[in-house]
Formats: structure tokens, sequence, C-alpha cells
């Protein structure tokens, strides 16, 4: 029998992991510096490259949380589209709601587990973990980066969902209450619908594998099964779909955000010479509002 689970991305998860990461970071200095610090050798063994990672991924961390004071006008533009969809998505709440409660019975088991299994945090820590090992113990520059991008992303949009499920407190969906009830700082799971915890992690390592892909069908298969928690999410009636919509666009703008440092800073050589992006932006108008991305 399928059991449905409410339980989402809890703050505790995400305070050990930020507390890993800057640890792993900080402790960098404590190794002598060489004039080519940032320049991994050709011949460096695992622990002078894993050294090197967690220096990538700190600073990817750093740069993205801290994105905001870099803003400029294209970027103000995107934030407030992102927040104008959202306000848009409110009225489509409750009446998604109510689809998605009514499909629930019809939905497949099998993706409804993937959808908890692949969003939950344990589970996504360890797959984002074997990635980066994988690139690691194979010398494989590409999956080490990959692996590097998908772990400072969720570090970023980890830290802001954590603030955001605490700052505004909104009650997941129940036949008692609507979108509308909130408890600031309550403090407890029932007051931490927004934005969705499993969206955020599935999206994030989503998008950054997409990135590694030319292919516009391969690019589709891997959002597609990104997809799949958000939507397992609202069968489960643990969310709002306006949790969904904030939570992809969050993960979204961090992982671009940190592919941009790893691209400025030029820590890996695949990222500035095999790049491949989409441009995404948010568009909203009269009875319009949608995400458009450009290959």
């Amino acid at each position: 029998m399928f059991v449905t689970k409410s339980v989402d991305f809890h703050p505790n998860y995400m305070q050990k992991f930020l507390i890993v990461l800057f640890l792993m970071g900080s402790s960098l200095k404590l190794f002598g510096q060489s004039p080519n610090a940032d320049t991994l050798a050709q011949d460096a063994n695992i622990w002078q490259t894993l050294k090197y990672d967690a220096k990538s991924a700190f600073g990817g961390f750093k740069h993205s949380i801290t994105a905001p004071v870099r803003w400029q006008g294209d970027d103000f533009l995107t934030a407030v589209s992102v927040i104008t969809a959202t306000s848009m998505f409110t009225a489509l709440d409750q009446s998604a709601r109510n689809y998605f409660v009514e499909q629930e019975p019809n939905a497949p088991g099998v993706l409804k587990e993937f959808g908890w299994y692949f969003g939950s945090p344990q589970n996504f820590f360890m797959v984002s973990g074997g990635i980066y090992g994988f690139g690691l113990l194979t010398k494989n520059e590409k999956v080490r980066k990959t692996g590097v991008l998908i772990i400072a992303s969720a570090a970023t949009s980890g830290l802001f969902q954590t603030f955001f499920k605490t700052a505004v407190g909104r009650a997941r969906p129940d036949d008692f209450t609507g979108p509308f009830e909130f408890e600031p700082f309550k403090g407890t799971a029932r007051y931490h619908s927004f934005p969705s915890g499993h969206t955020i992690l599935s999206i994030s390592m989503a998008h950054s594998i997409a990135k590694q892909f030319d292919n516009i069908w391969v690019k589709s298969g891997i959002y597609a099964l990104g997809s799949i928690a958000p939507v397992s999410r609202l069968w489960d009636d643990a969310h709002w779909v306006t949790d969904i919509v904030l939570g992809a666009a969050i993960s979204i703008a961090v992982v671009d955000s940190v592919d941009n440092y790893l691209f400025g800073s030029r820590r890996y050589e695949d990222s500035y010479q095999n790049r491949h992006r989409i441009s995404w932006r948010f568009t909203a108008g009269y009875n319009t509002v949608g995400l458009v991305g450009t290959f």
C-alpha cells in the first residue's frame, strides 16, 4: 500500500550541510597556498583535488548567496517578474489543489514514490555525493564540476528556502484552511509550506545536470525527471502550486548564479570551453504567466 508522506526539507538537514560546507571552505586556509593555489595541477592527487573542489563549492556558495547585492536592471526586472508570477498563481492555488487531490488515486504509484525519494534531502545528498565521488575517483572534470555545481546550488537554495519557510510560515493544504493562512516564525512543519523543499532539491539537480548537455531531447528528459518530485508533492496534498512555482524559480536562479561563478573564475576548463546553458525568463501579462527557456 502506498503511504502518503508529508515530511519536507527539515531545517536541521540544511544547518548541518551548511556547517560542513563552511568548515570545508574555511579549513583550506590551514594548508599552505602556493602561487598556483587556484589552479589544479594535472598530477594532483585525490586529496588535492578534493580541497580544490571544496574551495570551488564554497566560492560558488558565497557568490550566489551575495548575488542580490550585485543585481542590475535586468536582475531586478526578473525578480519583479517572479514575484508577480507567484502572486498571480495564488489565484489558482485552491482549484489546482482540488484537481491534484482528485487525480491522486489514479496517479502512478511508481512516480509518487520516485518523486518522494528523489526530492528528499538524505537521498538527494547521497546522489549528489555519488555524482561528485564518481568524478573524483575517475578524474572526470566534467562530472566533478557538475557535482560541485549541484552541491553549491543546493546549499544556497536550501538556505533561502529554510529562511522563507520559517519567516513566511504558510500553512500546508488541508480541508480546513485555505492558501492564505500564515503563522510567521511558527517553527512547525505544519507551517513550512512555502516554498517546496522537494522542488528546490529536484530542480537544482535537474537544472545542474541538464546544463551539461546540448541535445534538447536529453535536456527535456532530465527536466521531465526533475519535475516528478514537484508534481508528486501536489498529488500528496503537501504543497500549494505557488510553493512549487517559487521553489523552481529559486532553484533555477541559484544554479545559474553558481554556474556563472564557475564560468567567470575559470576553475574548470570544461565550464568555459563547453558551456551549455538555458537562458530562463519569467513572463507575466493579462491572462498569461509562464517560464520561458531559450536553448
